[in-house]
């Protein structure tokens, strides 16, 4: 596996995106453990592109304007939603001493939601995986599948890092709330816009 297929998958995962402010919400909002639940939920997300890239799906969702539009606008609608529910009751970041535990299971799921609702990931994958697979493998669906590996090892890795990071800063914003109210603002706004900019991608 070449040097240079590691190095753009940690520059392209390093990208602030749903996944790193979902991760960030839960480690400031619910701690260590939440925050690693919500890296693992985005992670998981990325099975299915991976799994379209490497069955070429991908591909029928690239020429298909209808399907693209459809999956976009399911992940546009779960994008505001994500931004209503964070300015209006705090979503992940609801911080309290004592802040009720959220299943492990709902911050799995909407981690995972976030990321499958983006057509955008399947279209990538299709256009970057295959062009680390060295010319004349004979196991090329092999070979996808480790770098995918790879990809969602790193992912996970690095989103964990946002979350113990956002984990450390906890006890700060809790003894602050003006701190908290404008980080809720700021999440709310930035899902909010993501979700802008998935509308009008083509």
């Amino acid at each position: 596996m070449s040097t240079d297929y590691i190095l753009t998958s940690i520059i392209v995962i390093l990208l602030p995106g749903t996944g790193v402010l979902y991760t960030l919400a839960f480690g400031l909002g619910k701690g260590v453990r939440a925050s690693l639940l919500a890296a693992l939920g985005c992670t998981l997300g990325i099975v299915p592109h991976i799994a379209a890239s490497i069955a070429g799906l991908a591909a029928i969702l690239h020429a298909s304007a209808l399907a693209f539009q459809l999956i976009k606008y399911l992940g546009v609608a779960y994008l505001f939603c994500m931004a209503w529910a964070v300015l209006r009751d705090g979503g992940g970041l609801e911080l309290s001493q004592r802040s009720g535990e959220t299943p492990a299971g709902r911050i799995i799921a909407t981690g995972f939601l976030l990321n499958i609702l983006n057509p955008k990931l399947s279209i990538f994958f299709l256009a970057f995986l295959p062009q680390f697979v060295p010319a004349g493998t004979t196991g090329t669906t092999a070979a996808m599948l480790e770098l995918a590996l790879v990809f969602m090892a790193l992912t996970f890795v690095i989103f964990a890092g946002y979350g113990l990071f956002a984990a450390a800063a906890r006890r700060y914003v809790i003894t602050r709330p003006k701190v908290l109210l404008w980080l809720r603002r700021g999440f709310a706004l930035s899902f909010g816009l993501l979700g802008a900019k998935l509308a009008v991608s083509n």
